[in-house]
């Protein structure tokens, strides 16, 4: 066992874009684990677009100078509780590390779901897939047939969204992206009708582009003037899912986007933005509904894998720059690229 372990600190609160400045990578003793705890070696890592907004300082964002917080996943190394076993491969929320301590109560046991790799749980069947699961299904209430935009559609969430809105029967499916070849990635392999890249031009006129007679839901991962374009583009009874607002994260002084606020009364509008943390009740409908397509091969995992955990830091800033396509995850070394399906066992 590596007797070393690395924690990532962050050491001041960005104005702006973070850089490499505002983290620190902290080295330790490996701990031993205290009575009714268990020590885990950490192998993937996932690094999200909140992770920006909880770099401030706001109610419930990183403490300075102490480790981060992520979804991550580790397998069991040492224990001295009867609930996790060695070797046990378990889901928890203290990343941005290469070792955490959890009790049982502070774990998830991942399902075990022959021909589904683990970095699936920090995809599609993850917080990311639920998100896009709940936005859908919760929020929108998605209808067969119903045409869709979404916002941000080559992260991790857009590419979930359009995905699992094919999957339920979706009717136009159009989104925009950051660049021509994250465009080209929607339309030829997430299976996206039509996509723009927001660079080209107003978003209005971009999204007429793409959906000439309008849509029924917006799923919003961006904000700004791709919300006042939707609200435009709206139909009768439309619904607008909030899911982030990127364009923002880090330039607090953009003014909010500018629409007709009558579109809302006129057209029946309705707005709802959600926690997925609010939703967990619907993990278990998500396996349901994913894990058979995705032992089909009808459901793809869109991921972008950075090796190491040494380039967490850096994984997480080309996040925010639109380095990704899909979902980005950070895995250990040890973690060898294998073919789809034979990653490590989770346990049962």
């Amino acid at each position: 066992m590596n007797e070393t372990a690395l924690t990532v600190h962050q050491t001041a609160r960005p104005h702006a874009f973070p850089t490499t400045e505002h983290f620190a990578f902290v080295e330790s003793a490996v701990p031993e684990p205290t009575a009714g705890s268990a020590l885990v070696e950490n192998l993937y890592w996932s690094v999200d677009p909140y992770h920006r907004e909880m770099m401030d300082d706001v109610p419930g964002g990183f403490a300075l100078d102490a480790p981060l917080e992520g979804r991550t996943i580790g397998r069991v190394i040492a224990s001295r509780t009867p609930r996790l076993a060695e070797g046990d491969v378990v889901f928890h929320r203290q990343g941005w590390r290469t070792h955490a301590m959890v009790t049982p109560e502070e774990i998830r046991r991942l399902p075990r779901f022959e021909g589904v790799p683990l970095t699936a749980y920090l995809s599609v069947l993850g917080g990311t897939g639920l998100t896009a699961y709940v936005g859908l299904t919760r929020i929108a209430r998605l209808q067969a047939g119903e045409d869709l935009f979404v916002s941000g559609a080559a992260g991790g969430v857009g590419t979930a969204t359009g995905r699992f809105a094919r999957l339920l029967g979706a009717g136009r499916l159009v989104g925009s992206a950051g660049s021509a070849a994250k465009v080209h990635h929607l339309t030829r392999e997430v299976g996206y009708d039509a996509a723009f890249d927001y660079h080209d031009g107003p978003a209005a006129d971009l999204l007429g582009t793409v959906a000439p007679d309008g849509i029924d839901v917006f799923v919003d991962n961006v904000g700004g003037g791709q919300l006042a374009a939707a609200v435009g583009a709206l139909r009768e009874f439309g619904r607008i899912v909030r899911v982030g607002t990127i364009s923002q994260y880090n330039n607090r002084d953009v003014p909010p986007p500018r629409f007709d606020h009558a579109d809302i009364v006129e057209k029946s509008i309705r707005m709802e933005g959600f926690l997925v943390r609010n939703h967990r009740e619907a993990q278990e409908e998500l396996y349901e509904f994913a894990v058979p397509h995705l032992r089909s091969g009808r459901l793809a995992p869109d991921e972008t894998v950075v090796d190491g955990f040494e380039r967490i830091v850096d994984a997480f800033l080309g996040m925010l720059r639109g380095e990704n396509t899909g979902k980005i995850i950070v895995r250990d070394h040890t973690q060898v690229p294998s073919a789809y399906g034979r990653d490590l066992e989770p346990s049962s």
